[in-house]
């Protein structure tokens, strides 16, 4: 069976009955091989761009990209057809949601098929992720961090990805493996740097506010952690101290952040 006859039975069996999976399921035949390695880079890169947060796995994205090259011209439309995508996309819930990852509802696959062989040295699959809004015309403004005070991986950084960790460490290990990755990182041993926790703080971009906000990940009981320093935000001279909840705290441009004695400023481009 070719990968439009199989498409064409699994889009039938998901109209017929909608919640049941693609592949596997009673009345649809085994994946051709070429659609089973197309998927398995999908899901693949889904584990790649996951991550683990508040001891769960989540995966930010709401856009996958999927781009196959050297597409023979016969089956050009069953690749740019809406079964092929809508059974990636399915596939890919279905992953997420099998892995007990968090991942937006709006989640969408977005399939690119061009006809020729691909050039010398190209790949003919290609898959990537994005944000719809920064897929969109009008992306949203990139804030970054400016380092003050303390010495850290980077002099500074742009708040390009969906969550930015700040921390002592750059790889985070509990008794299961790696638990997080620091993106900005006070890993030096100067007194500046060991005020920093391990996950001290995170800073994310709320669409629907439009604003960064910066959360507290510090987990040590006040008065329990020797050269306990908090996290912080100065502004116009006036200390906010930004408290362990889901709420978090506004930055705005010009910010001073403190994560104990470390101190970043935070600007917009």
């Amino acid at each position: 069976m070719n990968i439009g006859e199989f498409l064409e039975k699994w889009g039938r069996r998901i109209l017929e009955t909608p919640l049941a999976s693609g592949a596997g399921q009673q009345g649809v035949p085994e994946e051709p091989p070429e659609l089973a390695e197309i998927r398995l880079a999908v899901l693949d890169r889904i584990r790649e761009k996951s991550y683990r947060s508040g001891g769960r796995k989540v995966f930010p994205y709401d856009l996958l990209r999927v781009e196959l090259r050297g597409v023979e011209e016969g089956r050009y439309a069953v690749y740019a057809g809406r079964f092929f995508r809508k059974y990636l996309e399915q596939e890919a819930r279905d992953a997420l949601r099998e892995m007990g990852c968090r991942f937006p509802e709006n989640l969408s696959m977005e399939v690119k098929a061009t006809v020729g062989l691909p050039r010398r040295g190209e790949e003919w699959l290609v898959v990537d992720v994005a944000l719809q809004e920064q897929a969109g015309a009008l992306a949203k403004p990139t804030g970054k961090l400016v380092v003050r005070e303390g010495s850290a991986n980077a002099p500074e950084i742009r708040l390009e990805k969906a969550r930015t960790n700040i921390g002592r460490v750059v790889d985070v290990y509990r008794a299961e493996g790696l638990s997080r990755r620091n993106h900005l990182a006070f890993a030096g041993d100067t007194e500046i740097n060991r005020s920093v926790s391990r996950e001290h703080a995170h800073i994310v971009f709320d669409k629907a506010a439009g604003e960064y906000r910066v959360f507290n990940d510090r987990w040590y009981p006040r008065g329990t952690h020797a050269g306990e320093c908090g996290t912080w935000v100065v502004r116009d001279g006036v200390s906010l101290e930004v408290h362990r909840n889901a709420r978090g705290a506004k930055l705005e441009p010009g910010d001073e952040i403190h994560f104990g004695r470390a101190v970043v400023m935070f600007e917009m481009e």
